[in-house]
C-alpha cells in the first residue's frame, strides 16, 4: 500500500522535493518514522557473506538489483532534517499547520520548530482570536515579529498578553484592528522596549496616550505607520519623535489633528528620517520647511497638502540631496516652473508623482530636457498635457521608464500607440494600454474569452 498525500497537492512542496531529486514518500503515515538522516553510504550494502560491497568491491549482478530495491525504500524523510525545515518555510502559516502538519508526526514536530514561530504572519485569518494569541505568547516567548492586521477576532487582551510574553518582539503589524486601542499598544511598548517597527494604521481607537508609552520605553524604534487613527493630535507626536531619535520612516496619512508641530518635532528630532509621508494631513508649507534638515531623506510624500507652495517643495529638493522619490499628487498649487526646478536641482531623483498638478506640456519637456536620473513620471489627470508634451518627453528623456497618462484626454490613443511602438523601453499608462496588458497577462495565464458571449 502507497501513501496518497492529497493534502500537499494544493501547493508546491512535491516540486520543491523532487528537485532535490528525492522521491516524495508514499508508504502510509502510521508506517513513516521520525528518521535520521542515513549515515550508511547509498553505495554500501550488505553482502551475503557479511561483508561491504561498495563500488566494484564484490561487485555483480546482485549489486544493482540490491542498489534499486535501497532506492525505492528512499522518501524524503531520509533528508537531514535542516533541508526538510526548510522545504517547509517557503509554506505559510495556514498552509504548515492546515496541510503539512496533518502529513505524520514527524512533520508535525517540523512545523513546531521555534524558526517557525519567531515571524508570524496571521493577516486576514478570521479564526484567529485572544485564545490562540495567549497559546503562542506561553509556548513561544521568543517571537520577533507578528502581523494581525485585519483579524477581527483578536483584543487588546490577547495583544497584551503576546507582548508580556514575548519582550524580544521588534516587529508589529496591525493594520485595520479598529477593535484595538491604547491598552495594546501601551502594553507593547512597556514589555518589548525592542520594537523597531510599529504599523497600527486605520485604528480609530489609537490616542496620544499611546504614542506617549512608545516614546518613553522605545527609543530604537525606527519604522512607524499611524495612518487614519484619527485621535493622534501633535502631543503624541511630539512625544513620539523626541523619545524615538532613531526614527527613519514615519507615515502619516488624513491624520486630521497632526499640524506643523508635529512636522516640526520630527525633523528637530529624528535626524536619520529617510522616509516621511504626510498625505492629507492639514500641514502648511511651514512646517513642510522643516524636512530641508533632514539630510537622508530619500522618500517624500506630500499628497493632499492643503498650503503648499512651490517655493517649498523647490528648496526641499535642493537642500536633500539624496531625495529619490517626490509625491505632489493633488496638490493644485504645483506649476511648470516647480518641476522645472525640480528636474533641474533633484540630482538622484528616479520618482515624481505629479497626478492632478497645475502642470502643462512645458512640465514634461523640462523633465525630458534637465533630467538624467528620473524614470517614473506619472502626469495622470493633468487636463492640459497633450500629444506634444508626452512626445517630448519620450524623445528626449535617456532614463526615463514609466509615463502615467492617464485621464490626460487631450492626449490622443493614437499618439500613445505611436509612442509604444517607437519607445518600447517606456511604459505609457492609459486607460487603453492598462487593459491591453492586462487582458495580455490573462491570455499569458491560460485565460480564454467565452466564444459563446462573444458572439
Amino acid at each position: 500500500m502507497h501513501l496518497n498525500l492529497p493534502r500537499l497537492a494544493s501547493f508546491n512542496l512535491a516540486l520543491l522535493c523532487l528537485s532535490l531529486g528525492v522521491q516524495v514518500c508514499k508508504r502510509k503515515c502510521s508506517e513513516v518514522q521520525r528518521c535520521t538522516p542515513c549515515k550508511q553510504p547509498r553505495c554500501a550494502f550488505a553482502a551475503p557473506d557479511g561483508g561491504l560491497e561498495n563500488g566494484g568491491v564484490g561487485g555483480g549482478g546482485g549489486e544493482a538489483a540490491r542498489s534499486s530495491d535501497a532506492a525505492d525504500h528512499l522518501s524524503i524523510n531520509h533528508l537531514p532534517s535542516s533541508i526538510l525545515l526548510k522545504v517547509l518555510s517557503h509554506l505559510t502559516v495556514k498552509e504548515r499547520c492546515l496541510c503539512a502538519s496533518l502529513v505524520c508526526k514527524y512533520w508535525r514536530d517540523l512545523c513546531l520548530d521555534f524558526q517557525f514561530w519567531k515571524q508570524i504572519d496571521l493577516s486576514g485569518l478570521q479564526q484567529v482570536n485572544d485564545d490562540l494569541l495567549v497559546k503562542i505568547a506561553s509556548r513561544r516567548q521568543n517571537v520577533t515579529e507578528i502581523n494581525i492586521s485585519d483579524c477581527r477576532g483578536v483584543h487588546d487582551h490577547g495583544v497584551s498578553s503576546l507582548a508580556s510574553h514575548c519582550p524580544g518582539l521588534q516587529k508589529y503589524t496591525a493594520y485595520r484592528c479598529k477593535q484595538l486601542g491604547d491598552t495594546s499598544l501601551s502594553a507593547l511598548a512597556t514589555h518589548c522596549p525592542l520594537l523597531v517597527k510599529v504599523h497600527v494604521g486605520n485604528q480609530d481607537k489609537l490616542t496620544d496616550d499611546a504614542l506617549k508609552k512608545l516614546g518613553e520605553h522605545c527609543s530604537e524604534l525606527k519604522d512607524i505607520h499611524l495612518g487614519q487613527c484619527y485621535s493622534i493630535t501633535d502631543e503624541g507626536m511630539v512625544a513620539l519623535a523626541r523619545g524615538c531619535p532613531k526614527l527613519q520612516r514615519l507615515y502619516l496619512q488624513e491624520n486630521k489633528l497632526v499640524t506643523d508641530r508635529s512636522v516640526q518635532a520630527v525633523a528637530e528630532n529624528c535626524p536619520e528620517l529617510q522616509f516621511v509621508g504626510f498625505m492629507g494631513c492639514p500641514v502648511t508649507s511651514q512646517g513642510v520647511i522643516h524636512l530641508t534638515a533632514l539630510r537622508n531623506l530619500s522618500v517624500l510624500d506630500l499628497r493632499h497638502i492643503s498650503e503648499l507652495n512651490n517655493e517649498t517643495v523647490m528648496e526641499v529638493v535642493r537642500k536633500c540631496r539624496d531625495l529619490s522619490s517626490l509625491n505632489l499628487c493633488l496638490n493644485w498649487s504645483i506649476n511648470d516652473r516647480c518641476v522645472e526646478i525640480i528636474a533641474k536641482e533633484g540630482r538622484s531623483l528616479k520618482e515624481l508623482y505629479l497626478v492632478s498638478c497645475k502642470i502643462t506640456d512645458h512640465a514634461l519637456i523640462a523633465i525630458g530636457q534637465y533630467s538624467s536620473t528620473i524614470e517614473t513620471v506619472d502626469a495622470g489627470w493633468c487636463k492640459d498635457i497633450t500629444d506634444q508634451g508626452a512626445t517630448q518627453i519620450a524623445q528626449s528623456s535617456k532614463s526615463l521608464r514609466y509615463l502615467g497618462l492617464m485621464r490626460c484626454d487631450k492626449v490622443n490613443e493614437e499618439t500613445v500607440e505611436r509612442l509604444v511602438v517607437q519607445y518600447p523601453h517606456i511604459v505609457f499608462s492609459t486607460v487603453m494600454q492598462d487593459c491591453k496588458r492586462t487582458l495580455e497577462r490573462a491570455y499569458q495565464m491560460g485565460w480564454s474569452p467565452n466564444t459563446s458571449n462573444t458572439s
